[in-house]
C-alpha cells in the first residue's frame, strides 16, 4: 500500500492496504484497469494508472507471469514450489475463454497452492509439537491462511512459541514468512499476543 500510494507505511490508511491486497492479489491473476476501477470504486484510468505503477515497481512480475503461462504450455501442468501438480489441459484450447481460464488458473496455481502446502506442513508439524510436548491445546480451523486453537489459559504462553517457531520454517524461502498470533475467549475481543 505504501509503494503503491506513494506514502510513508506510518501514512497507510485501511482502505489503501484494502485496495493494496486487492490489487496485489488481482493484477497477478489478470485483473483489468476496469474490473479493478470496479471493485475499488476509482476511476478507470485511476485504476490504469495503478496498474501501471504496480508493474512499474515491480517488473519481474510481469516476466513470472508471462513464463509461468509459458512454461504450462509447454508442460500441461502448473506447480507450487513443493513440487504438488495441477494440470491444466485447457491451457493449448483454441477456445479464447477456455484458454484464458486456464492461464488464469495457472499464475494463481504457485501462489495459492504453495500457500495451502506451506498451511498443510505446518499443521502437521503442529499437531506433531503438541501431541510431543502433550499439550491439551487443539487445532480446530484452516481458515485460508489462519489456524485457530482452542488453548488452555495455562498454555497460552507456549503455544504462541510454538507457532512462532514452526509456522515461518514450514518452507525455506528467500522472503520471511512472519506470523501474527492473537489471543482471546472470543472472537470479537481478539488481540495480538505480544512477544515474550
Amino acid at each position: 500500500a505504501s509503494g503503491a500510494y506513494g506514502v510513508s507505511i506510518d501514512d497507510v490508511q485501511p482502505e489503501m492496504r484494502r485496495v493494496a491486497k486487492m490489487m496485489n492479489f488481482g493484477v497477478i491473476y489478470g485483473l483489468s484497469a476496469h474490473g479493478l476501477s470496479q471493485r475499488s470504486g476509482m476511476e478507470r484510468r485511476d485504476a490504469q494508472a495503478f496498474i501501471d505503477a504496480y508493474f512499474g515497481r515491480f517488473e519481474r512480475v510481469a516476466q513470472w507471469i508471462e513464463e509461468t503461462k509459458e512454461s504450462t504450455k509447454e508442460q500441461g501442468y502448473a506447480e507450487t514450489l513443493m513440487g504438488r501438480r495441477r494440470y491444466l489441459p485447457e491451457i493449448n484450447s483454441r477456445n479464447f475463454q477456455r484458454r484464458n481460464a486456464a492461464e488464469r488458473m495457472a499464475v494463481n496455481m504457485p501462489v495459492q497452492g504453495t500457500a495451502a502446502d506451506v498451511m498443510k506442513r505446518a499443521m502437521i508439524e503442529l499437531d506433531e509439537a503438541l501431541r510431543k510436548r502433550e499439550l491439551r491445546s487443539r487445532m480446530l480451523l484452516q481458515v485460508h491462511d489462519e489456524l485457530i486453537f482452542e488453548v488452555p489459559s495455562e498454555e497460552i504462553d507456549s503455544l504462541a512459541d510454538i507457532l512462532r517457531e514452526i509456522m515461518p520454517a514450514a518452507l525455506d524461502l528467500v522472503v520471511p514468512l512472519n506470523i501474527e498470533v492473537k489471543s482471546a475467549r472470543n472472537w470479537r475481543d481478539l488481540e495480538p499476543l505480544q512477544v515474550g
